[in-house]
Parts: C-alpha cells; structure tokens; sequence
C-alpha cells in the first residue's frame, strides 16, 4: 500500500512518502505544492494532509485537491485535518456569553477564542498575537489552550523554556539548515536593504509585511464541515465522512501517530474528514 503525507510539517511516519514546500529531513521531500503533486495518476492508496489547505486560497485548495484525486488509485482514500470554523465559533459564542456574565477566566478563554478567529489571518509577523499570548507568565486559561490546540502549545512552550535555558546555540541553528535556506535567507536580507535604500522606509516595511504574509504562516480561508465536503465533492471525491482522530477507513492508521500520539488528539481543534475516489 502506498500513502503520501502532503504538507506534512514535522510529524511523519518512514512508512509514508512525506512532501512538504521545505524538508525538515532527509525523510522529507522537498516541493512546492503550488505546482501540483509530482506523481504519475493512480499511484498512491491514500493520501493525507493536516493544516495544510488553509494556507491556500480557495482556488490553490481546489487545484491541489484535484491533484491529490489524480494522484489516488481508484477506491484510494483521502484524509483532511483543517482548523474546525464551526468549533472555532461555537467556542467563541460560548465564551463570550460566559464573559458578559463577569466570569473572569471565561474572558481570558474569549481573548483567546477571538485569536483563534482573528490573528492567522491578519497578523505581520511570526508567531503573530497568538506567540505573544502564549509567552504570558500569567495565563489563566493554559489547561483550555492546551484543550484546544494541544501539541501545538506544548510545542511552544518547549521551545520557550529552551530558549530561556540558554540551550538554543545559533551556530547549531545554522548548522541545521540546508544551503538552500541560507542563500534564500540572504537574498531576502539583500532585497530588504535595497527596498530601503531604493523607497524609504514605508516601502521597506510593506515589503517585509508582503514578504511574510506570503511564506505560508498565514491562514487564507477556513472550513466547516459543510464547505469543506462540498469542496471535497467539487473536485470528483465521494463517501465523504465527517470523522473524529481515532476513527479512519484507512488500515491501522492509528499506528501512524500523525493524528494522535500516545493517546492524545495532536490538534484538538481540527475538523477531520475522509472521502474516495471513485
């Protein structure tokens, strides 16, 4: 059986073929998704992807899905995992009708809820207001964060203490990237210098905003469980099935640990969905 793990990030099994737009290792491969799946048709069994088609405007999403239906053999299945926009609101809702009633962490949930909402879409910078929060020493609410993005926060916080440890050691960090990435990193620094130099300030501000706001942190649309299976549809998929993280059509996919490990939902705020082709 052969599977494929599109955008896959850091969490990959050897038992996948893993792409992602940069490789975090040499299990990795390397690719820009913008330019379709580089694969003949019916190739792969399965074909998987998490917070990945959120970064793509609606249109990138719909082309990349019609690859990925290239790509699968027929009865091949394909399983999503996108930020849940329905849970996203229901929580907020919630939070703000507890906050109005004077509930005191109820209102430290809405701020982060309104985040949720809000600061993937819009923010300028890595990390956004979101890195910010999360850096408070007097969060109220860690065990409803932890609730809600899981993995993602404990990550953070890691690398927080880390940092403050004095374990991070630049030379290590540099060490650790392809060449690709340093001659990339400099070209950008290049081009910051000459925008500046060339049109101001301003001008060198907005370039650097444009230049983040088009890496791949921002989130460009969002899913229910409505539009993302008429998305889904949209692109030739059927049997499509809202499902929860345990739950999967694929074979043993729960000993792939890319939904969840050790027992626990690595993203608890996603919406998972599965559907084939036919």
């Amino acid at each position: 059986m052969l599977l494929v793990n599109i955008g896959c990030g850091n969490v990959y099994h050897l038992n996948w073929i893993n792409l992602d737009l940069v490789s975090s290792s040499p299990n990795v491969i390397a690719w820009d998704f913008r330019h379709g799946i580089p694969y003949d048709s019916n190739t792969f069994n399965v074909c998987y992807s998490s917070h990945l088609i959120e970064h793509f405007t609606q249109n990138e999403a719909k082309k990349l899905l019609t690859e990925c239906l290239r790509v699968l053999r027929p009865s091949g299945i394909i399983r999503l995992a996108v930020p849940d926009l329905e849970a996203i609101a229901r929580n907020y809702l919630l939070a703000l009708e507890r906050s109005l009633s004077g509930n005191i962490e109820a209102q430290a949930d809405y701020e982060w809820m309104m985040l949720e909402l809000f600061d993937q879409m819009v923010r300028e910078f890595d990390g956004g207001e979101m890195g910010k929060y999360l850096s408070r020493s007097d969060l109220l609410n860690r065990e409803f964060i932890l609730s809600r993005i899981g993995y993602e926060a404990e990550q953070f916080w890691e690398k927080q203490r880390e940092h403050l440890s004095g374990k991070p050691n630049l030379i290590k960090k540099l060490s650790s990237k392809k060449f690709g990435w340093l001659v990339q990193k400099l070209r950008i620094v290049i081009a910051k210098f000459l925008v500046l130099l060339i049109a101001g300030k301003e001008s060198a501000k907005a370039f650097e905003i444009g230049l983040f706001r088009n890496s791949g942190e921002i989130h460009q649309w969002m899913y229910d469980r409505f539009s993302l299976a008429i998305l889904l549809e949209e692109c030739g998929f059927v049997n499509i099935r809202v499902c929860q993280a345990h739950e999967s059509r694929i074979p043993d996919f729960n000993s792939y640990g890319l939904d969840v490990i050790d027992g626990k939902v690595r993203k608890p705020d996603s919406l998972f969905i599965e559907a084939c082709k036919p």
